[in-house]
């Protein structure tokens, strides 16, 4: 980041409500920035990518022809861009460690921040846990028997035998994710590539020579399929299922720190991952509904079925064998992206005062390895219960929408942190803004909040199959809403707790927030033109003294250079 040079060195003690900097004295010598390894822009890019895309989510979607392309693209526009376009904001304005809880904590509070990553660590974790069981009717299509894979997928036996070994799988795949930032950006990008957009180029183009060959779309290309056709609350729920699908992007924020220009290249991904997200969801979802007649689709083995198809266009009907392997890899990329963002995030939080000293243990990568384990636990739980429960069907319904409850619920704070922060913190600066100021960010907010509470309602709406599933509608909502519950008040009794409690480690690398900073007790007015990097410059971490109190209307033209430089050169 780029600082004016100050022009004069106006040194008068901030304290509360007082205009005025630091002494420059206080500060140490300026000395050389050290040098360290850093994600490149498109490492970052890919694991946003691996977070919210694969093909793997393009079956379901394929039941809606070519109208999926309004769904997508209505995503994109009413959750997707608001999200991103936020995110980048915040991400440039208040760059340093933490993500969301950064960005939740400058705008509402410490309470709210913590609630943040904590429901974000437990959708990850509960998400982990109903994969091996789902995963488990799936596995012959790793071997050459198409028809004999299809028979299992509709009639699976041995799947405790099948869902423990895909537990071993994923506590193999958490180990490797404590190996640090380059190991896991390295997975992610190439799981990607390999998984994802290798797979998606080889379909069309086996499908344009599908095409060649005489054959003809299983679905109609008439534009006015592009308007969906009204299919009772069922069109409703794929909707909101689409904008579940796009959530994630500001996960990857906890590496905002790994990037040397981070607000520049923090945007730049999320605009790259935006637009593969988007290409990989509508173009593969096409293609399975063009090959695939309608009344033959099938989510667990649509895709399968579709490069089968497209390979025995070449000869090669076994090619779908190759794809499930590619697969593989993306579900890699995304399972170590996942592992790792959420309890990298946590980590960080915890050392500073939030977690038990216990819980705070990182290894020589780096990595809070205790956290990620105990979140193997948690996901090796629920898998049990998920294969073992007489009713498989009506839990993992409820734990779904719980959990879409929930993630949806995590941003609507990020919302309100922004438009807070745009009245409470007008002047910081900021690398990238939405466009059109204050108006502007209402627009997106109020666009955001909208999607947000429009996936809220039908996260509790009961399903038509309620009875057969759950039982009662009552049950249905009282269950879901009390998962949610039980999340939020979880995180509050944990965070009340650390308030108690001398939980901070002094060698942690998370900086106070700018209001503590500034000397205020909470988020509230500051008039100050300061960047937030040269306010954290040489302060203790947080859970300790503030170092060096800033006035909360200081003004950059008052910063001695000695401070400006010394911040440049910091991490």
């Amino acid at each position: 980041m780029t600082y004016t040079d100050s022009s004069s060195s106006v040194a008068a003690q901030g304290t509360n409500g007082s205009v005025g900097v630091p002494d420059a004295s206080n500060y140490p010598k300026i000395s050389k920035a050290a040098k360290r390894q850093y994600m490149s822009m498109f490492a970052l890019a890919m694991m946003n990518v691996a977070t919210i895309a694969g093909l793997a989510n393009d079956p379901q979607q394929a039941f809606y022809g070519l109208s999926s392309i309004t769904f997508f693209a209505i995503g994109a526009i009413v959750f997707f861009i608001p999200t991103a376009l936020v995110t980048a904001e915040l991400a440039t304005g208040w760059p340093r460690r933490g993500g969301i809880f950064r960005w939740v904590g400058e705008g509402i509070g410490k309470g709210w921040a913590f609630c943040c990553l904590f429901i974000l660590w437990m959708e990850c974790s509960i998400n982990f846990g109903v994969a091996p069981a789902s995963g488990a009717a799936t596995i012959l299509f790793y071997g050459p028997y198409f028809d004999k894979a299809v028979a299992f997928a509709e009639n699976p036996q041995f799947e405790i035998w099948i869902v423990i070994g895909w537990l071993c799988f994923y506590w193999f795949l958490a180990f490797l994710a404590t190996k640090g930032l380059k190991i896991f950006a390295s997975v992610a990008k190439y799981g990607v590539m390999i998984g994802s957009l290798i797979p998606l180029g080889l379909m069309i183009i086996l499908v344009i020579v599908w095409f060649c060959e005489g054959h003809h779309s299983a679905m109609s290309w008439n534009g006015a399929n592009l308007i969906p056709k009204w299919q009772g609350l069922s069109t409703l729920s794929l909707a909101a299922g689409v904008l579940f699908s796009y959530a994630g992007v500001d996960m990857n924020a906890a590496h905002i720190k790994e990037l040397k220009k981070p607000e520049k290249e923090f945007p730049q991904a999320i605009i790259i991952a935006m637009i593969l997200a988007f290409l990989i969801f509508v173009v593969g979802t096409l293609i399975i509904a063009t090959v695939i007649p309608y009344g033959q689709l099938n989510v667990l083995y649509a895709l399968f079925a579709t490069f089968r198809v497209l390979g025995a266009t070449f000869g090669f009907p076994w090619l779908y064998m190759v794809l499930t392997w590619a697969l593989l890899c993306n579900t890699i990329a995304m399972t170590i992206t996942n592992f790792a963002g959420p309890s990298f995030m946590l980590g960080q939080v915890g050392k500073a005062g939030f977690l038990p000293k216990w819980s705070q243990n990182y290894n020589k990568h780096g990595m809070p390895s205790k956290l990620m384990y105990i979140q193997c636990v948690f996901m090796t739980i629920i898998a049990f219960l998920v294969t073992l429960l007489p009713n498989v069907e009506g839990f993992v319904i409820l734990i779904t929408q719980a959990i879409t409850l929930l993630y949806l619920f995590y941003y609507v704070l990020m919302f309100i942190a922004y438009l807070r922060l745009k009245y409470d913190q007008p002047n910081r600066p900021r690398a990238f803004k939405i466009p059109g100021g204050k108006v502007g960010g209402w627009i997106v907010c109020i666009v955001g909040l909208i999607a947000c509470g429009f996936g809220m309602v039908l996260a509790v709406w009961p399903p038509a199959q309620v009875s057969q599933e759950v039982g009662s509608p009552v049950t249905y909502i009282v269950v879901i809403l009390a998962i949610t519950a039980f999340v939020i008040i979880l995180s509050w009794i944990i965070y009340l707790i650390s308030c108690k409690r001398n939980w901070a480690d002094p060698s942690n690398v998370f900086t106070p927030f700018t209001w503590q900073i500034e000397g205020l007790k909470k988020p509230g007015k500051s008039l100050s033109d300061i960047p937030t990097e040269v306010l954290s410059y040489d302060q203790n971490p947080m859970g300790m003294e503030i170092k060096h109190v800033w006035g909360k209307d200081a003004k950059l033209s008052e910063v001695p250079a000695e401070i400006l430089e010394g911040a440049k050169n910091a991490e």
